[in-house]
């Protein structure tokens, strides 16, 4: 189309639209030039041009916060925006944007007619380009924008931007079309929620909160006339980026609003007197989970189950739209006054900079609802490609699907679930069982489920220490691993591995899935597992025997308000209340004076329970524990490499011959709990069930085969749950 086609279409355009009204004028103007050979092709174009437009819902920022509902944690958006109607965004807002865009916004039709010709003229005789375009035509050309961007259809947000003829026409049709269907305020709303006011600011609601602190309906002269005046050049005029030039602009848009009426000479010769700088409140906008500071693995893990959890789509990339675009506002379970104090002891304990590259983690979650509370690591959060030293993107608290890392060996934290299935099988605390230094043949263990083969197994002790025949609550309390053999060799492997994984243990290594791996040293821990996981399991015990799976979430609404569908902790009951509680009075003799480890004794006498772990060879140490009302679980320990962590300086402190579950993790456990619970109720554990602890009866005798062998059985759960074909090699010296 050159000049003179364009001349003669907007000729017949104006003069039409000003008989006929706008929208005859606009789609009778074909009909008009096709009686005319110079404008033939102008009039074709016109007719090929859209005419109708649906202004789709706009994308929205979604705003992660902690369980009281207002601590804000992060921030995801495509575009930084919070739609608003326009009674909550203040009148002078409103007449700033009317003033500089638009004057005559209320008095003309789609199209301004007495600004076409000029601009035109202007445009063909070479002078500065003009756009002439009113608000609705604006509206119009961020609706295209915005649509195209929201299916990444780069070509379509070029041609919706570009400067050309070509592109000012298909705008002015679809205006013409639009004003049949929308009032002018619904267009004005729109065009105020919709335009960009900033490097990454959209909308006046989040302009006026990024920039002043405030709302849109608060803003004042000054505020309402420095954010009109961003939107020509966003960049450009953005007041934190380029202040100079802002309040340049500003002082334009505050001159207009003067002349055409809408404040006073007073209030503008106060408000252009009022340096920029004086004005601004600018709040940070941080993309993602680093502005959750000390909670931002946690932030991560939010993040992951929603675009991982089939509850928000259907597929990974309507997840992912959702977080970004849905306007979502989730409140999570974190309780920031902990997870605060939790990193900042975790940080004192360990340095992030431990020159043996040694880290720590801590989860909390609550018993009886599956509410993690706490994730914290002594490591900082980097997302980066490649993340600066001493941070990491790796969550050492939750398993790899769920923050990259592939979890460590649990060491001695897995045998209350083996004294949990030997409780099932019908043994008791007080039987006693031969401890004394042996070797087993894998295939002696009863394992329907699987073929153990014929490796030999010969465990060993690390932190405690017994020969002879000890009970069951002493092997416990004293982590003795022999004992917990002999116990092991009298059980159903398979339904050993079906029982942990009732009770909430959880391979980390996605190429495990859930598989629990039945092996004999499996009752030393030798499987990865992740703090999460283990402190979920370990409620299993604080609840009575309900195991709820960890959630980290409690409420979702979407932009409208509706309340979405969250995932559920599905508590249900996987072990009887007497098993549960006579587990919890044996795991209570370890933190007691005699115990495995009674620097994880609470104060003031609060009864717990809770259990060490010490992987081969010490590479990693745990201590997990509970009291009704919380259940923690700290693991240290180097993430990178198999450290051993024998005869080692850590922090100023030397650990020699080692460093055990009891050394660092049980008294970081105490002390965290302690801060925890201060001012809480101290409530008692439960009595063990009087069946399950049995009477005593002393033996003395040892043999390599007094232990008895069960009946082979099957799985309770035809080994469902049990890992089939995998190794039955341990390490054989766990603590």
């Amino acid at each position: 189309m050159n000049v003179f086609q364009l001349l003669g279409l907007m000729g017949a355009f104006a003069a039409l639209a000003a008989v006929g009204g706008l929208l005859a004028g606009g789609l009778v103007a074909p009909l008009a030039l096709a009686s005319s050979g110079v404008t033939k092709g102008a009039a074709q174009v016109f007719d090929d041009l859209p005419t109708e437009l649906e202004p789709g819902a706009l994308s929205q920022a979604s705003y992660i916060y902690a369980n009281d509902g207002k601590t804000l944690l992060a921030t995801y958006y495509w575009e930084n925006r919070i739609v608003v109607p326009l009674d909550e965004i203040s009148p002078l807002m409103q007449h700033a944007v009317i003033a500089t865009e638009d004057k005559r916004f209320y008095e003309h039709g789609a199209v301004d007619l007495m600004g076409i010709p000029r601009a035109v003229l202007n445009n063909a005789m070479g002078k500065d380009t003009q756009g002439a375009s009113t608000l609705t035509q604006q509206y119009v050309k961020n609706v295209l924008i915005e649509q195209a961007a929201s299916v990444g259809d780069a070509e379509g947000v070029n041609e919706a931007s570009a400067s050309s003829y070509e592109r000012k026409l298909r705008e002015a049709k679809l205006a013409i079309s639009l004003e049949q269907q929308m009032s002018k305020d619904e267009i004005l709303q729109g065009y105020l929620n919709i335009a960009q006011f900033g490097t990454s600011v959209y909308g006046v609601e989040a302009a006026a909160r990024h920039y002043f602190d405030t709302s849109a309906a608060d803003l004042t002269v000054v505020q309402a006339a420095t954010i009109a005046g961003i939107t020509q050049r966003p960049s450009a005029y953005d007041p934190v980026l380029h202040p100079e030039a802002s309040e340049l602009r500003r002082n334009i848009v505050l001159s207009l609003m003067y002349q055409q009426g809408y404040i006073t000479k007073a209030e503008y010769e106060e408000a252009r007197s009022t340096p920029i700088a004086d004005t601004l409140d600018v709040q940070e906008i941080t993309q993602g989970c680093v502005a959750a500071k000390s909670a931002a693995f946690f932030c991560d893990y939010v993040t992951k189950i929603i675009t991982s959890d089939p509850t928000f789509g259907e597929t990974a990339e309507e997840r992912k739209d959702l977080l970004y675009r849905g306007g979502l506002k989730i409140t999570t379970t974190i309780d920031m006054k902990l997870e605060r104090a939790a990193t900042k002891l975790l940080r004192k304990t360990i340095p992030v900079d431990e020159e043996h590259g040694i880290a720590t983690a801590l989860s909390s979650v609550e018993p009886g609802t599956g509410k993690i509370l706490v994730m914290a690591q002594n490591r900082a959060y980097d997302p980066s490609p490649e993340p600066a030293k001493y941070k990491t993107a790796v969550n050492y608290n939750t398993d790899q699907e769920h923050g990259g890392s592939q979890g460590f060996q649990p060491g001695s934290t897995f045998k209350p679930f083996t004294l949990s299935e030997w409780l099932k099988e019908g043994h008791t605390l007080n039987e006693q069982v031969n401890a004394a230094s042996r070797s087993y043949v894998s295939n002696s263990f009863t394992a329907p489920c699987t073929n153990l083969g014929t490796d030999t197994w010969s465990p060993g002790n690390s932190e405690g220490r017994s020969t002879g025949w000890i009970t069951a609550l002493y092997a416990t309390a004293q982590s003795v691993n022999t004992g917990f053999a002999a116990m092991e060799h009298e059980l159903n492997l398979c339904d050993l591995a079906d029982t942990a994984y009732d009770i909430g243990f959880r391979p980390s290594r996605t190429d495990d899935g859930d598989d629990v791996q039945v092996v004999p040293s499996m009752t030393l821990g030798v499987q990865n597992t992740s703090p999460l996981a283990q402190a979920a399991a370990y409620s299993t015990f604080a609840s009575g025997g309900k195991y709820c799976e960890p959630i980290a979430i409690l409420s979702v609404t979407d932009k409208d308000g509706k309340d979405l569908e969250v995932p559920s902790a599905n508590c249900r009951r996987v072990i009887s209340e007497d098993i549960a509680d006579t587990v919890t009075y044996a795991m209570s003799k370890v933190i007691q004076p005699g115990g495995g480890a009674p620097a994880a004794a609470l104060s003031g006498g609060r009864p717990a329970a809770g259990k060490t772990g010490t992987a081969g060879n010490n590479i990693h140490t745990w201590f997990v524990g509970f009291t009704p009302q919380l259940t923690t679980a700290v693991w240290v320990g180097n993430p990178a490499t198999n450290l051993v962590m024998r005869n080692i300086t850590i922090n100023g402190t030397r650990y020699s011959p080692a460093v055990y579950g009891s050394s660092i993790a049980a008294p970081t456990w105490k002390t965290f709990m302690d801060t925890a619970l201060e001012g809480e109720a101290k409530k008692s554990l439960p009595s063990p069930d009087p069946t399950l602890l049995g009477r005593y009866v002393s033996r003395t005798t040892t043999s390599d085969d007094d232990s008895k062998d069960t009946d082979s059985k099957s799985s309770s759960k035809d080994g469902k749950k049990a890992s089939v074909g995998k190794s039955s090699k341990g390490d054989g010296k766990k603590g």
